[in-house]
């Protein structure tokens, strides 16, 4: 991808255009956003703008890159020599100091095909804080030619003294994104089984299964998704400790964008609940969330708004819980049990 097709993030595109234009970009970036998926793109995308043969140019400056030449295509494929990557590793899920050493190494040597060095830090809120001070020593005295780009979908988890030398352009998503069919279908399914009197132990696992299966169908989604993407699939001949070494970051990668996505669908039920607790003090209009889903109200009937306030922190708990290396089943098992309906 060029930086034309990210029609979406205008904003911050068009802040690293000018930088490119006046001569002015930075030795380190911060990319924020929704989706680690769309960070790379851009990390990638920088590279290969600050790398292209046949660049494309305004004034005689670069300002994008063509996609198309042979730097471009290995930028794409992750086989580039001046442009390097570090993600989380599966079991820890986290970047070690032994990933940021070799990749600041890396970054100290002068490039060999290209103009600019480049290394990527994917999930840079997984630094341990040995990595994070390892890579703080490059980030105060960068090389020559050399940029650093962080990704992360929580940058709040990002140590300050990284925060604070890097520059920050965000590419979080404007206003509120519009739910997919898959999620409205599942939220209308969660909102009838929720309707029903819940007076039995069956009915909050009739809810519990629900959530699981829509959790389940996520994973497979993810897995089928990044596995495909994966420079494993494009290569058949390969070392096998490079062959690890990609399998570890296709893990990790995996049980990242399943974790993000986790949350974006407990999130919807955090809204549904804020809805049921809006219904107890007898508000509406514009202030529901699902205003067309009918069966909040009926919860909302039977509940007071202290117990509504209360499910809407019992959740909110849940998803710091599964932040830690919780079981899964059980923590939403004991939430769903907890939840007044």
């Amino acid at each position: 991808m060029a930086f034309k097709h990210f029609a979406k993030q205008t904003q911050g595109v068009e802040l690293l255009q000018r930088s490119l234009a006046r001569g002015r970009l930075g030795h380190a970036y911060l990319f924020a956003g929704d989706q680690l998926e769309e960070l790379e793109s851009l990390a990638r995308t920088l590279a290969k703008t600050l790398n292209c043969q046949n660049p494309v140019k305004a004034g005689g400056v670069t300002t994008d890159c063509c996609d198309v030449c042979l730097s471009c295509r290995k930028i794409d494929h992750d086989t580039h020599a001046d442009v390097h990557w570090a993600r989380p590793e599966s079991k820890s899920r986290i970047v070690t100091v032994e990933q940021t050493r070799e990749l600041m190494r890396e970054i100290q040597l002068k490039p060999t095909e290209a103009e600019y060095k480049v290394a990527v830090i994917a999930g840079a809120d997984r630094l341990n804080v040995q990595a994070a001070n390892a890579f703080l020593k490059t980030l105060e005295e960068p090389p020559g030619k050399s940029v650093l780009i962080l990704l992360s979908t929580e940058p709040q988890r990002i140590l300050e003294t990284i925060l604070s030398r890097c520059l920050r352009l965000n590419f979080f998503g404007e206003g509120t994104r519009p739910l997919d069919p898959a999620q409205v279908e599942w939220l209308a399914h969660f909102d009838a089984l929720a309707a029903n009197e819940q007076k039995s132990l069956l009915g909050r696992y009739r809810l519990l299964d629900a959530l699981l299966q829509r959790l389940g169908e996520i994973r497979v989604r993810v897995e089928e998704t990044l596995t495909a993407r994966s420079p494993l699939q494009q290569h058949d001949e390969i070392e096998k400790e490079l062959r690890e070494k990609w399998e570890d970051e296709l893990a990790a990668a995996i049980e990242a964008e399943y974790r993000r996505q986790r949350a974006e669908a407990l999130l919807l039920v955090q809204w549904w609940l804020r809805d049921v607790w809006l219904r107890t003090l007898a508000a509406g209009g514009s202030l529901l969330k699902f205003p067309e889903i009918s069966g909040a109200e009926a919860v909302a009937r039977r509940i007071t708004p202290r117990q509504a306030l209360e499910n809407m922190q019992t959740l909110e708990q849940t998803q710091r819980l599964l932040h830690t290396n919780v079981q899964e089943a059980l923590a939403l098992e004991v939430s769903l049990l907890k939840l007044r309906f």
